[in-house]
């Protein structure tokens, strides 16, 4: 009686609370035990745990929601809004990571000792062709691989074609995406102790020197990315819902954006958010659909880091950029954001991609790279957890501005039953 009395203790403790706790023993262990074996191996190992299981269910998680969500679907939900949500915000993060980059020049030491031996993509037409690709990928093999784009276009073939089966049959994948569900509720209770082990990693193995290397960069990328979280954000959701959106913003912030921090990838943070949407209490067809949808194309972060890296490249070597191409800048970031993966460091070899518009050579630009993967414990961890939370911000949003059409009032960022008729 004595083991499931404590488990039940420490499910009552809310979850943010548990994951604060262990980034600071993390942190703690990692500064007086930095290299003690075998404890560093099994403290790191925590944290592999963690992401891996978060990684393994997400494919299977995602195939079998859209599955169920599509074939017992009624009505066209906000799936259309969500994604103009996606692709507006992409945009707008690439302008202001533009603007930033303009107020607050960057200049690097580019050293051929931090070269990439990686290869990036020569055109957006390779972005394209791979996106288009990935689609068509079998099935079986987008599931073993992770590929999202293959799992998701598969599940909405697949979903829609059994509308018309039986309803015992649609039972079938509803009982599995809920067990599927469930199992991912265990992963999530364990994120205390998988993110005490990735913190544990970053700080024994970097140390406190990560914090002031490259200092200049990483406040530009990290200040325009609190920008989009704190402003453009929160406007874009005003602009739809006429409402106080920070309730909603910074819910996702602290739900969804804290462990896509330290997980450092979109992919693995589909659970995370998955869960999230459902204390929102938001339509199970819709966010079952729109949160992978948004961890494979809703990129700004992603966008962010492109942009910033592309014109501190340019300043580097002083190199004039003129309206034209920086509009053009902005497009080509925002739509290979949306083609970068949903993993750590997913946008990084999309740089040289951007700097090929300036004519930069491509062994500049993989230097740049270079330096990307240098500062990414903070780069990538601020901007997953921007690209994450704002799948939830954003599917919420259209399901709330739905619900304001109808004539129901809604209060952002509550838990279950949120909203009621309005009298």
């Amino acid at each position: 009686m004595a083991v499931p009395a404590v488990f039940r203790k420490y499910n009552e403790i809310s979850l943010i609370k548990r994951i604060l706790v262990g980034l600071a023993v993390g942190i703690v262990l990692a500064l007086l035990i930095p290299n003690a074996q075998p404890w560093t191996d099994i403290i790191t190992l925590l944290g592999s745990l963690f992401v891996g299981a978060l990684k393994a269910v997400a494919p299977v998680l995602v195939f079998f929601l859209v599955i169920s969500a599509l074939c017992n679907a009624h009505g066209a939900g906000t799936m259309k809004t969500v994604v103009v949500l996606y692709v507006i915000s992409t945009l707008v993060a690439a302008i202001v990571a533009l603007i930033g980059s303009e107020i607050f020049p960057t200049s690097l030491t580019l050293d051929t000792s931090s070269m990439v031996e990686q290869a990036a993509p020569e055109g957006i037409g390779e972005v394209l062709t791979t996106l288009l690709m990935n689609i068509v990928a079998n099935p079986v093999d987008a599931l073993m691989n992770a590929n999202y784009v293959g799992i998701l276009a598969w599940a909405v073939v697949l979903g829609i074609a059994l509308r018309a089966a039986g309803e015992r049959t649609k039972e079938v994948f509803t009982a599995i995406s809920d067990a599927v569900s469930k199992a991912v509720r265990w992963v999530i209770n364990l994120a205390p102790f998988g993110i005490m082990g990735l913190v544990y990693a970053s700080v024994s193995t970097s140390g406190l020197e990560i914090f002031t290397e490259y200092g200049h960069l990483i406040l530009v990328l990290v200040a325009c990315m609190l920008i989009i979280a704190l402003v453009t954000n929160p406007l874009i959701v005003w602009i739809c819902t006429r409402k106080n959106p920070y309730p909603l913003v910074l819910r996702c912030l602290k739900d969804s954006g804290l462990t896509a921090f330290f997980t450092r990838s979109s992919a693995a943070n589909i659970p995370v958010n998955m869960e999230l949407c459902r204390k929102l209490g938001l339509n199970k067809d819709n966010y079952s659909v729109s949160i992978p949808l948004g961890a494979t194309i809703n990129m700004a972060g992603a966008a962010v880091t492109i942009t910033v890296m592309t014109m501190a490249a340019c300043q580097t070597i002083d190199l004039a950029v003129d309206p034209v191409t920086a509009v053009i800048l902005c497009v080509l970031a925002a739509v290979s954001a949306c083609g970068a993966s949903g993993v750590a460091g997913g946008s990084l070899l999309l740089i040289p991609m951007c700097c090929a518009l300036f004519g930069i050579s491509n062994d500049v630009a993989m230097q740049v790279v270079g330096i990307g993967f240098i500062i990414g414990v903070i780069q990538d961890s601020c901007e997953t957890g921007l690209n994450s939370s704002s799948d939830v911000v954003f599917t919420a949003t259209a399901e709330y501005r739905q619900l304001i059409k109808e004539g129901k009032e809604v209060h952002l960022g509550k838990d279950s039953f949120a909203y009621h008729e309005l009298s």
